[in-house]
């Protein structure tokens, strides 16, 4: 895809059975490698995916959280020496058309990340109302703490060089992870860009998991996640790239 440069494409499953193949059908034409976290499906997925030889499969037995499955993608990139990994969801939101286009992008920044909201594309969808009010919300605070420059902070369509993936230690497994990861991002630097991407969607009735499907919840908990992944790389002290400071204020550096 890059010459010399090997890349992965990656892509979270969770009771996919629906999209899965017609999905990879895709993504196989514009990946050499590729990989699908099975994060416990139990919905006849796995047994699409076993009839597959032109994908590498590893299954959750259990159903450990989006983010988790993100984290089995990094490790299994950084593990078998690809210089990169695009990830991807698997319900339709992303075309894997793009990958190539994501990967070009990367020869000069560090993380390529989807944005819905950069560019309108003919015949976008519009966008469940408390989903565009919470990524909002987040993006601008994550903008205003970090010193991003963000205008999406949740799409999952990403092009990661493995050398950035070395620098994250995620703990979060669920649909919150990419809040750790931007601050662990903003910490340690990273050259960050983002990329158009057509806005789809096509599952407006996602789960985000009990509680968290009520927004306000949702939004709190979010809220929750970057505080505390602030307050522990303050505490052990590192520093995050700020807009107007150039560091991070601390909580121990407040007045």
């Amino acid at each position: 895809m890059t010459g010399r440069e090997s890349w992965l494409a990656a892509l979270p499953v969770y009771n996919e059975a629906e999209y899965a193949n017609d999905i990879l059908d895709q993504v196989v034409q514009f990946a050499d490698r590729v990989l699908v976290v099975d994060d416990g499906s139990t919905d006849g997925t796995a047994d699409l995916l076993q009839l597959r030889s032109d994908v590498t499969v590893i299954r959750h037995e259990t159903n450990r959280g989006y983010g988790a499955a993100l984290q089995t993608a990094f490790e299994y990139t950084k593990e078998n020496g690809f210089d990169g990994l695009v990830t991807l969801d698997c319900d339709g939101q992303h075309q894997p058309k793009r990958i190539p286009a994501f990967i070009d992008m990367a020869r000069t920044a560090d993380i390529v990340s989807g944005s819905r909201y950069l560019h309108y594309f003919e015949g976008d969808d519009a966008p469940p109302e408390e989903r565009m009010f919470i990524n909002r919300r987040i993006t601008a605070d994550l903008n205003r703490r970090l010193g991003l420059q963000l205008t999406d902070s949740f799409c999952g369509f990403k092009a990661y060089r493995t050398e950035a993936l070395k620098h994250f230690e995620i703990t979060d497994t669920g649909y919150a992870m990419p809040l750790q990861l931007w601050v662990q991002a903003a910490e340690a630097g990273l050259r960050i860009v983002e990329m158009a991407v057509p806005l789809i969607y096509l599952d407006l009735a996602r789960s985000f998991g009990g509680a968290l499907d009520h927004a306000e919840t949702r939004l709190k908990h979010y809220n929750q996640v970057i505080d505390n992944e602030i307050a522990r790389l303050c505490a052990i002290g590192r520093h995050v790239t700020h807009v107007s400071s150039g560091n991070l204020v601390c909580s121990h550096d407040v007045d």
